[in-house]
């Protein structure tokens, strides 16, 4: 159990980034699929749109008090800044989602209930890595 919390110490801050990712996933997820399942369709651009949208509005404002509390641990007192930068990141890699969920779902017709899991999941990796690396060099940069 001691090398397990040695461990955990070590890689703390990427440790608690992939559980609040984890957590921000699920939130992103269970709204994309909630939306997507029961009042939109997936085949109509719109609303493809309006769930991924919507997904990342509940996801971050989750993400950015998780991060800032139990990850980068940030004790800044420019939160506008902080903020800002943190929503900027995001809305950056938001829109990488949205361009490739347009390109496989709606362009390419992939837009069978698996092919939107598959794409979401591939994105939501990317996501999480380029979310890690934005918060990690601009947004709470100590």
């Amino acid at each position: 159990m001691k090398k397990i919390w040695n461990l955990y110490h070590k890689y703390e801050e990427i440790v608690n980034y992939l559980i609040v990712g984890g957590l921000t996933t699920l939130i992103s997820l269970a709204v994309k699929y909630g939306l997507l399942f029961t009042i939109l369709d997936a085949s109509n651009a719109m609303e493809l749109q309006i769930s991924v949208i919507a997904s990342w509005v509940l996801a971050v404002l989750f993400a950015y008090f998780a991060n800032r509390i139990f990850v980068f641990h940030s004790k800044s007192k420019e939160y506008l800044k902080e903020v800002s930068g943190f929503v900027a990141g995001r809305i950056a890699t938001l829109v990488m989602e949205m361009v490739i969920m347009w390109f496989f779902v709606t362009l390419l017709g992939l837009d069978s209930n698996l092919w939107i899991i598959i794409w979401t999941i591939v994105c939501q990796i990317l996501v999480i890595v380029g979310n890690y690396v934005i918060s990690k060099l601009f947004v709470f940069k100590k």
